[in-house]
């Protein structure tokens, strides 16, 4: 059984209070929804969703969208949450994912892993474990949460093949495939996946975010922010939103839209802190637009955070950054390494 469809659990009413209400704007409604626990009457979550009911199809399908992303991931820690003795694949999958919907860090991803390596040793088989294994693997290497990242890619890539040769056709495995490829800086190469994906799952937003940053390394800077936006809509509570915020504040960067830069990079922080890659972008936002004292701040914390020795000099970070197509390249140069330059890294 695939451990998301065996969440659909009968004890949970996930629709007991939904109600619709027009609000004072003409052509406007809100609809309210509630995931309540039937067994215990607890309240599990609500949204209130706004629009414009003059383009209902649209309304109708976003609505829809979010309502079943944000069901998907109460379920999955409601499950997640039940006692078990013995744990099988599904609980140590269900319990990964759980801690996935956590706001991204270190030690979250270590924990991810350790939770999937135990389901692997139960099915080494299974494709869908190995699929999840390779994408925490190239994820954490991707948000260099982690001090193995070449030796997690290599792991992740040999995960992916035997994944892909037992279930061609799977949703997952393209989209672990993707994760895979782009940890090793092969955007063009990991485009068609997401493509796949999105085509069978218009709901999997993290195949929006991971193809609009595709888009941006390989010179398709227009398309990336739309992309990026769509995940923001779907699952505008996701605990990728910092990851996301942080990607649009690169997209202005290397526009040089500094005060856009800074807004969103500030955002990303304020979500997720604890990232490096944020404070290092946030720095050289920060340098970029002139304020060199927060640009030193934020480098200095990037530092901090960071598993290795990428932020010591531009030497160092320009051959862990030297990827996407050259017009990305160079303005990467012109804009981000200048400003990191004001913020006071070194050139070696």
């Amino acid at each position: 059984m695939s451990p998301l469809s065996a969440i659909t659990s009968p004890r949970f009413t996930p629709m007991r209070n939904l109600t619709r209400r027009s609000s004072g704007t003409s052509g406007s409604r809100s609809i309210n929804a509630q995931l309540i626990n039937a067994e215990t009457d607890a309240h599990l979550w609500a949204e209130r969703f706004d629009g414009d009911t003059s383009d209902l199809f649209t309304l109708q399908n976003e609505i829809t969208s979010r309502i079943a992303i944000a069901l998907r991931v109460e379920l999955i820690r409601a499950e997640a949450a039940r006692r078990t003795e013995r744990p099988d694949v599904l609980d140590y999958i269900l319990r990964a994912r759980a801690t996935a919907g956590k706001t991204p860090s270190r030690d979250h991803s270590a924990e991810i892993v350790s939770l999937e390596e135990h389901a692997l040793a139960l099915d080494p088989q299974s494709a869908e474990v190995q699929s999840w294994l390779a994408v925490t693997l190239a994820g954490r290497a991707l948000a260099n949460f982690t001090e193995t990242a070449a030796a997690d890619i290599e792991r992740a890539q040999g995960l992916i093949e035997q994944a892909f040769a037992t279930a061609p056709n799977s949703v997952l495995v393209h989209f672990a495939k993707g994760q895979v490829l782009r940890a090793q800086r092969r955007c063009a190469e990991a485009i068609p996946e997401y493509e796949t994906v999105l085509a069978a799952d218009r709901n999997w937003v993290y195949a929006f975010f991971a193809l609009g940053q595709c888009k941006f390394h390989t010179g398709s800077i227009k398309e990336a922010i739309p992309l990026i936006e769509r995940a923001i809509r779907l699952s505008p509570r996701d605990p990728q939103l910092g990851v996301w915020f942080q990607m649009i504040g690169l997209v202005q960067l290397y526009q040089s839209h500094a005060e856009e830069a800074v807004m969103w990079l500030e955002k990303a922080r304020n979500h997720t802190p604890a990232h490096s890659m944020i404070r290092d972008d946030l720095a050289a936002a920060y340098g970029f637009a002139g304020d060199t004292e927060r640009a030193a701040a934020e480098l200095a914390e990037a530092r901090r955070l960071s598993p290795d020795d990428r932020y010591l000099s531009l030497g160092r970070l320009r051959k862990i950054e030297n990827w996407g197509v050259p017009k990305i390249r160079a303005l990467r140069e012109a804009t981000k390494f200048e400003g990191l330059r004001k913020a006071g890294m070194p050139e070696e």
